[in-house]
C-alpha cells in the first residue's frame, strides 16, 4: 500500500501559541561549489501564497511563481555563507550560520523559529524548534526552501557567467558528471569548496605532480 503523500501546512505554527512563527531552510549544502543560502519566511495565515511545498517537489516554474508571491505576500529573510566560511568552519555550521543570518534580516526578530533539520543552529537566542523534513511538514519552512533555492540558483546563474564551462547555470554546482569533468579539464576556481572531497583530492594530486 503506498504511503501518504505529506503535504505541509500550519500546524507546527499553530502550536507554537501565537506570536509571528518564522519557517527556516537552506540550499546548497551538497555542492561543490558556491555558497550555501538560507531564508526565513514569516507567513501571513490569512493570505497564503498559492501551491507551497517542499522546494524539490515543485516545476522550476511552480517554484518560480510560488516565490514572487511568497516575497509579495510574506516577511522575508535572507543569509548567505561563502565559501571561505563553509571550508573554515564545515558546511553543517556554515548552512546554520547562513540560517541565522536570514533571521536576523527578517523586519523584526520573530518570537519562535521551526529550523527544517534535527538540530537548532548553535548560539541561536530565540524560540526555536527543529523539524526533520520540515520542508514537507510546515508551510513557513517549505517557503522557506523555495526562496533559499530561487536565490542560490541565481547566484550560481551569475557565477556561470564568469566562469564558463562549469555548467553551474545547470548543475548549480552539484558534483554532476559534466562538473567533475570540467574540474579536472579547466581547474579549480575560487567558488570551489576546497574541503569537499574532490575538490581537495584534486587539489592534492596538482600538489604532487608539480615539482
Amino acid at each position: 500500500m503506498p504511503r501518504p503523500t505529506t503535504v505541509p501546512d500550519l500546524s507546527f505554527e499553530s502550536a507554537a501559541a501565537g506570536g509571528r512563527v518564522a519557517g527556516v531552510d537552506e540550499a546548497g549544502r551538497g555542492p561543490l561549489a558556491g555558497p550555501v543560502t538560507a531564508a526565513a519566511v514569516i507567513l501571513d495565515p490569512a493570505n497564503l501564497p498559492e501551491g507551497l511545498n517542499d522546494s524539490k517537489k515543485l516545476s522550476a516554474k511552480r517554484r518560480e511563481a510560488a516565490y514572487e508571491q511568497i516575497m509579495e505576500m510574506a516577511e522575508v529573510g535572507f543569509g548567505i555563507a561563502t565559501v571561505a566560511e563553509i571550508d573554515e568552519i564545515n558546511i553543517l555550521r556554515a548552512s546554520h550560520l547562513a540560517m541565522c543570518r536570514a533571521i536576523a534580516d527578517l523586519p523584526k526578530p520573530p518570537d519562535h523559529v521551526l529550523i527544517d533539520g534535527n538540530v537548532v543552529p548553535r548560539g541561536l537566542q530565540l524560540s526555536a524548534e527543529p523539524i526533520v523534513k520540515g520542508d514537507a511538514r510546515s508551510l513557513s519552512i517549505a517557503a522557506a526552501s523555495i526562496v533559499a533555492k530561487i536565490r542560490r540558483d541565481r547566484v550560481m546563474w551569475d557565477l556561470a557567467q564568469q566562469h564558463p564551462g562549469y555548467g553551474w547555470e545547470t548543475n548549480q554546482g552539484y558534483p554532476s558528471k559534466s562538473h567533475i569533468s570540467a574540474l579536472r579539464n579547466l581547474g579549480v576556481t575560487p567558488h570551489h569548496r576546497r574541503s569537499f572531497k574532490p575538490v581537495h583530492d584534486m587539489l592534492w594530486q596538482e600538489k604532487i605532480i608539480t615539482p
